[in-house]
């Protein structure tokens, strides 16, 4: 069964899946890149498995935030003003311009932070991770007073964005005066996030005259977004910090709902079930309409082997969120491990759905690949396999299986077709590794992101193992 939160990779530093926590991410970035004219629809954001405090924006409009970031934000304002500042770098169209020629470090580095995810995206996870931790290296020290200018404009464009959605811009100055001290540290020494949005006091100061003239310069965090707040940090610490970590952080003493919740998550991991069950219990005592406190204790009953007795969890998770596209897959997982016809079936009409929306999610291809196979319908479980290869980015693989699939599959179904897709675009991408290679120069693969159709841009919901 898939866990409340994936890791995407099995690399330490691959991206985080999570339902609750990008749901959050949502609800605090959507009105900010609205306010800045984009459509919320069309950005995509990534959480990544990275305890470095850091953030930063890719071409095609993508922001990336790491685990580091939403866990040193102390208030959700000032993560949401993280967020408006990295939005402003996409509204001011500071990529492409840092691209040009690679006349800037900034942009360089940004490429090859670039280059490094959609290495991980493609399922190339230590490939990406080796890119990601080399990025900075593109940067030089003489190139930064270009990109002040851009970190300027972006924190201006942060405090219209926060100023039209009603928000205080404060945060974002609290989390630049909390880090102030990077301004006068080495450039090895700092956090990433200030090698590639270097400080100033300049700079500060003009945001801080900017966010003085808002009308709502003293307007608070709401008690339900630092509710949000609180229990993603400390969903983020049960399944990320050691469990030892955890419990002295979150005191047995501590009764209150993030607390327990980290709680019951490091005790799941450290493999104290009884007791896990036993917190998760008192939080769904307290919140029955909660989905994620059940599809965590789903989550614990499968790994610890009553695997029956997850399914009513699971169940219950979905029924309370019910378009959630990993709370699907991960009930159907356990629905094909039944081996029940009807159940079976069950699944596959989960996995179809939830594919439909996020075609680029190649462990619910593997499920489907695996519940076809059960049913004895080969020609689709072949077909399944392609779309779990091509969506990892292997496109050997993903040109084998579709030829395969082709070969007993009817030639007036869409599977049919859509196999034809990628055996098409497969070899186009292995012809141009093999040109490329006969020339000397270096080949990447192109990411599935970039493979895919617009209809099939990557939905906001989550999980993680």
């Amino acid at each position: 069964m898939i866990a409340a939160l994936l890791v995407a990779q099995s690399q330490a530093q691959g991206l985080l899946r999570d339902t609750e926590i990008e749901e959050t991410l949502r609800e605090f970035s959507d009105p900010l890149l609205r306010a800045g004219g984009l459509s919320p629809r069309s950005v995509d954001i990534y959480l990544v498995n990275d305890p470095e405090l850091n953030a930063f924006v890719t071409r095609g409009q993508n922001i990336f935030l790491h685990s580091g970031l939403i866990l040193q934000a102390e208030t959700p304002n000032e993560l949401k003003g993280v967020i408006a500042h990295e939005a402003g770098h996409i509204v001011g169209g500071h990529i492409v311009r840092s691209d040009y020629g690679n006349r800037s470090a900034y942009g360089a580095m940004l490429l090859a932070a670039g280059v490094g995810l959609a290495a991980i995206l493609a399922g190339e996870g230590a490939a990406g991770a080796a890119i990601l931790g080399g990025a900075q290296q593109f940067g030089a020290v003489e190139a930064l007073a270009y990109s002040r200018v851009n970190e300027s404009s972006a924190d201006q464009y942060a405090a219209q964005f926060l100023e039209t959605t009603g928000q205080s811009g404060k945060g974002l100055i609290d989390f630049f005066d909390n880090f102030r001290v990077q301004e006068v540290l080495s450039y090895s020494r700092r956090y990433e996030y200030f090698r590639s949005h270097p400080l100033s006091a300049n700079r500060i100061d003009k945001l801080r005259e900017r966010v003085a003239e808002s009308p709502f310069v003293d307007v608070l965090d709401s008690d339900e977004d630092i509710e949000r707040h609180t229990m993603m940090q400390a969903k983020l610490r049960g399944f990320l910090d050691a469990p030892q970590m955890v419990f002295n952080r979150y005191p047995l003493t501590d009764k209150s709902l993030p607390a327990r919740y980290a709680r019951s998550v490091a005790l799941f991991r450290a493999a104290d079930m009884n007791s896990a069950i036993k917190e998760i219990d008192s939080l769904i005592e307290e919140q029955p309409e909660n989905p994620y406190f059940h599809e965590l204790k789903a989550q614990i009953l499968y790994e610890s082997g009553q695997r029956s007795a997850a399914l009513p969890s699971a169940e219950r998770a979905l029924e309370l969120k019910p378009d959630a596209i990993l709370l699907k897959v991960a009930l159907s997982q356990s629905l094909i491990e039944t081996q029940e016809d009807r159940q079976v079936e069950r699944a596959i009409t989960l996995l179809k759905s939830a594919l439909t929306v996020e075609p680029r999610y190649s462990h619910g291809w593997y499920l489907l690949s695996l519940a076809y196979g059960q049913q004895n319908q080969d020609a689709l479980a072949k077909y399944a396999s392609a779309e779990r290869f091509y969506s990892l980015g292997d496109l050997d693989s993903a040109r084998s299986f579709a030829g395969r699939a082709q070969q007993d599959l009817p030639r007036d179904i869409p599977q049919w077709r859509r196999a034809s897709d990628i055996i098409v675009v497969a070899e186009a991408q292995l012809d141009k590794k093999r040109r490329n290679q006969r020339r000397g120069k270096p080949f990447t693969v192109t990411s599935s992101s970039e493979q895919s159709t617009p209809s099939s841009r990557r939905a906001g919901s989550t999980s993680w193992p």
